[in-house]
């Protein structure tokens, strides 16, 4: 009988819910007096059918009107910070106690893996007041598929990893083959997030017998590049890591070896969002060859254009050849042209040819026309932005027929209609341009493109004068980097230049003499040099102090020390020695 009475009572409530039909305005209810929830979850009834999508999908319409009045906890029930620190914490511990991970696995699939952890939060009780406890209890009975939180750590989304998912497995150790090709790519110095797509697009190098994938990196390295080219390569080309090593790819690092540029120009410029075809960047370097641009000349080519061969592989260089041969040129005519005006390759110089001949072509020019003028000016059509031809007839009153025969008799009238946007643009930098220019030239030394939206950017981040930039670069190379190594950390955290030349080298003393790191540590985590120096006195000394005592792992890595909060760091670093507590608040009451 109590039974029935709460099934007429939620079927009751239903129906009122449904007379409202959204109409109440929930923005009046103030926001520090929530209103109580009744947990109808709790009622004991053979089904669930309180639920807001039974709403919603009443009058989808209605729904969107009122939309705005609703507030977003009616439709998501989101999770607070100290709920989300809690359940990270819970799994942490599961992986690194229960499963036996190591410190750093569990750490990063516990802090990277926020839809499985949303999942986890909903298996407690909502009114469960200690998430961590709630949460280990239920570890404790229910053991999880760990592939799910892993796949994810990797930087894959549910739906991406979903056909990778083990049909038999549960456990990352039942599965030891793919774990130790993991690791071996994590102690290479590739970064956790992206091995995710590499998994996706080469499945096969998470197969190898033990030890051959190293021996495929190291086997790319023998080819001349830095380990910080090869790391940039096989991240955003994986396939590179299946089979022997591409034949393709091979032959453009040989040619880049004959050149000036180097092997390791490819490592400034890659990208891990991108996928290349070694093939067409092959073609594009020949080509190039070919149309006269030799060994000097194409070196100068490819520092001052880097885009022309890397961006799209090659795929800009050919759409203009195109355009060009469809405009009534000769390949000999576009060779010469290419050879006297290497500039028109750049990216700004390529879209100013590309609308001077759209506007020809929209006044219906002819081709020969078209050709003579081409050939003429192109140093003036490269530098040039011209309008819409309806915005150059309405400044000289004329038809776009009349338009056409006056620029057939004076072709250079056609530079007359240039857009003056970009003149305006350059005038706060005449106030210092001293500065301005030496920060160019520096930036134009780590391979920066000239007036591209990376310099502009850059130009705003770098705060001080070219030379002291230049002499905080010099304090990282002296320190024992690669030149090219350091490039690559500057372009990936670009704050570092920031500090003082005196800070860096403390910061670097702090971790090579203290520690014992070797500097290469810095590759791996570059925004070490950003954290505070107190903050890296404490923490060092702490776990220099554990480490004297064999509490504490030989050699964790800087970013596990530095990164994990104030409570994070005292649970494992401090209260796991008797004396620790002690020892922490002696060194944090020292001067650093």
């Amino acid at each position: 009988m109590l039974l029935s009475r709460n099934q007429r009572r939620v079927h009751k409530l239903l129906n009122m819910i449904s007379n409202l039909n959204y109409c109440i305005t929930f923005s009046s209810i103030p926001r520090q007096n929530p209103v109580q929830r009744f947990d109808l979850s709790r009622v004991s009834v053979p089904f669930r059918s309180f639920q807001i999508e039974s709403c919603v999908r009443q009058d989808k319409s209605k729904l969107q009107q009122h939309s705005s009045h609703l507030p977003t906890r009616f439709f998501v029930n989101p999770v607070s910070r100290a709920s989300r620190n809690q359940a990270q914490e819970a799994l942490f511990d599961y992986l690194h106690y229960t499963r036996s991970f190591t410190f750093t696995d569990a750490e990063h699939i516990s802090k990277n893996s926020p839809c499985f952890m949303s999942t986890l939060l909903s298996k407690i009780d909502d009114n469960q007041k200690d998430v961590s406890k709630g949460l280990t209890k239920f570890l404790r009975y229910n053991p999880i598929n760990e592939f799910e939180p892993f796949f994810e750590s990797l930087g894959l989304c549910p739906y991406e990893f979903e056909t990778f998912l083990p049909r038999k497995l549960m456990f990352l150790s039942d599965d030891g083959i793919m774990f130790e090709n993991f690791h071996a790519l994590c102690n290479y110095g590739i970064p956790r997030g992206k091995i995710g797509r590499m998994y996706k697009e080469a499945r096969e190098i998470f197969r190898y017998e033990s030890g051959m994938l190293a021996m495929k990196l190291r086997g790319y390295e023998n080819l001349g590049l830095s380990k910080a080219t090869v790391i940039k390569l096989v991240t955003s080309c994986p396939l590179l890591l299946v089979g022997g090593i591409d034949a393709e790819f091979s032959s453009v690092v040989d040619k880049l070896k004959g050149l000036q540029v180097g092997c390791d120009w490819l490592g400034r410029y890659l990208s891990d969002r991108k996928t290349y075809s070694w093939r067409r960047i092959l073609e594009t370097i020949e080509f190039l060859d070919k149309v006269g641009c030799k060994e000097e000349k194409l070196s100068s080519l490819l520092k001052t254009y880097p885009a022309l061969v890397i961006e799209g592989s090659g795929k800009k260089f050919y759409v203009l050849f195109g355009r060009l041969f469809k405009a009534g040129l000769q390949v000999n005519e576009i060779y010469r042209l290419f050879i006297d005006n290497p500039e028109m390759l750049s990216d700004k110089c390529v879209k100013n040819i590309q609308k001077t001949l759209d506007f020809l072509i929209a006044i219906r020019m002819e081709t020969q026309f078209i050709t003579k003028i081409l050939l003429s000016h192109m140093e003036l059509i490269g530098s040039c932005s011209l309008p819409a031809p309806r915005t150059a007839c309405l400044s000289l009153n004329v038809k776009q027929d009349e338009l056409c025969k006056i620029l057939k008799k004076e072709p250079l009238r056609l530079f007359c209609f240039v857009s003056t946007t970009k003149k305006r643009k350059s005038k706060p930098l005449s106030e210092d341009s001293r500065k301005y220019l030496e920060k160019t030239e520096f930036l134009l030394r780590l391979g920066y493109v000239e007036n591209s939206d990376e310099m502009v950017k850059a130009l705003k981040q770098f705060r001080g004068r070219g030379d002291q930039l230049q002499e905080r670069f010099d304090c990282l190379v002296k320190a024992g980097l690669n030149y090219n190594v350091v490039t690559e950390i500057i372009r990936h955290a670009p704050m570092i230049l920031n500090l003082s030349k005196d800070v860096i080298e403390k910061k670097i003393h702090s971790l090579t003499e203290l520690l014992g790191y070797p500097i290469e540590s810095l590759v791996r985590f570059p925004a070490y040099l950003c954290y505070d120096m107190q903050r890296i006195h404490h923490r060092f000394s702490m776990y220099l102090w554990l480490r004297e005592r064999d509490a504490a792992k030989p050699m964790l890595s800087p970013s596990t020390i530095l990164t994990c909060g104030d409570a994070r760091f005292v649970k494992y670093f401090v209260n796991v020695h008797p004396e620790g507590p002690a020892i922490w608040e002696s060194i944090n009451q020292s001067s650093t």
